[in-house]
C-alpha cells in the first residue's frame, strides 16, 4: 500500500457499522491501518470490533441511537480518549420507512429525518468543534476527513421515499457546507450516493451479476474501497464532491445547471406576463423531463433495478 493511501496511525469513526454497508466500511479502514470506533444501536458492534483486531488493528464500540445527539461527542470523545486523535468520520448510519407521501406518518418522517440527517450533524458538529480548536492549537491545517452517506434518492426523488429522499438532500446539502466551513481547518468532506447489496436493500436488488474474480456486482466491499480512498492523503484535493458509487465505477456528479432564464420585460412580472413567457416553454413537456436527475441511472450496468421514473 502506498504511503497516500495508507491510514497508518489514523483514527476513524464509523456510524451504523455493525453490518453491511457501515461494517464493510469500518473493515476497509482497518486494512488500510486505522483504528477505527463501532457504532451501532446493537451488540453487532462488539462483533465488528472482533473482527478489526483480527486485522490486527484496533477498535472500540460505541452502542447507542446516532440520532441522539450526545452521540456525536460521545464517538469523537472515545476516539480521542482511546487511539489519542480523531481523523475520519464516515457518517453512514440509517433506517428506512418507506410510505407514499399520503400514507407518511409522523412518526415515519421523524425517525428517517432524526437518524440519518440529525445523526450526521451531530458526529460533524462534534468532530469540527475539535478539528478547529486542534488548527487553532498548531496555527495552521489538521488532517480531516467526513465522507457522508448520501443517496441517488434525492437527485430523483424516490416516490416510495419521500422522508428517505428529504434526508438525502439535506445530506447532501450538509456536506457543501461543511466542506466550506471546515476547509481552512485542513478537513476535506465530500458524500457518496452507493448502491450495495444489504439486508437494509435486499428487496431492492434483484440477484445481478457476478462478475469475473467472484466479487458481486452490488457488494459493499466496492463502495468502501472508495471510501477508504476519500479517507486518504491521496484525496487530499477532493472537497465538496458527490460521487455516484456501485458496481465497477464512481461517477462525479456535476452541479446543477440553468436551463432557462425568463426576464420580466419592465423589470416586475405581472401574471398574464409569466403566462406568456412560462406557460409556452413547458407546453408539451416530457412529464419526466423535471429537476429529478433521471439520466443518473443511465450509469446502471449491473441490470439489478429498472429505471427510476420509467
Amino acid at each position: 500500500m502506498s504511503t497516500r493511501t495508507s491510514l497508518e496511525g489514523r483514527t476513524a469513526v464509523v456510524t451504523g457499522a455493525g453490518a453491511g454497508l457501515g461494517r464493510a466500511e469500518a473493515l476497509a479502514l482497518a486494512e488500510q491501518g486505522a483504528n477505527v470506533v463501532v457504532n451501532d444501536v446493537g451488540p453487532a458492534a462488539e462483533d465488528v470490533v472482533s473482527e478489526i483486531k483480527a486485522l490486527g488493528r484496533e477498535a472500540a464500540a460505541v452502542t447507542g441511537d446516532i440520532g441522539d445527539w450526545s452521540m456525536g461527542d460521545r464517538l469523537v470523545r472515545t476516539a480521542l480518549e482511546t487511539f489519542g486523535t480523531l481523523d475520519i468520520v464516515v457518517n453512514n448510519a440509517g433506517v428506512l420507512r418507506d410510505k407514499m407521501v399520503f400514507n407518511l406518518t409522523e412518526s415515519d418522517w421523524d425517525d428517517v429525518i432524526r437518524i440519518h440527517l440529525k445523526g450526521h450533524a451531530a458526529v460533524i458538529r462534534a468532530a469540527a468543534a475539535h478539528w478547529r480548536a486542534a488548527s487553532k492549537a498548531v496555527g495552521g491545517p489538521v488532517y480531516g476527513r467526513v465522507v457522508n452517506t448520501s443517496s441517488e434518492a434525492f437527485l430523483f426523488g424516490a416516490p416510495g421515499q419521500p422522508n428517505y429522499s428529504a434526508a438525502k438532500a439535506g445530506i447532501t446539502a450538509l456536506t457543501l457546507a461543511t466542506a466550506q466551513g471546515l476547509a481552512r481547518y485542513g478537513v476535506r468532506a465530500n458524500a457518496i450516493c452507493p448502491r450495495a447489496r444489504t439486508a437494509m436493500t435486499a428487496e431492492a436488488f434483484g440477484t445481478g451479476a457476478t462478475p469475473e474474480g467472484g466479487l458481486d456486482i452490488m457488494a459493499p466491499e466496492r463502495v468502501a474501497t472508495f471510501v477508504g480512498y476519500l479517507a486518504s492523503p491521496a484525496a487530499e484535493e477532493i472537497n465538496g464532491q458527490v460521487f455516484v458509487v456501485y458496481g465497477d465505477m464512481v461517477a462525479l456528479l456535476a452541479p446543477p445547471t440553468v436551463e432557462k432564464k425568463f426576464t420580466a420585460p419592465n423589470g416586475t412580472f405581472s401574471p398574464e406576463e409569466l403566462e406568456a413567457d412560462l406557460s409556452p416553454y413547458f407546453s408539451g413537456r416530457d412529464p419526466h423531463r423535471t429537476f429529478a436527475a433521471y439520466s443518473v441511472a443511465a450509469l446502471d450496468t449491473t441490470g439489478t433495478q429498472p429505471t427510476p421514473g420509467s
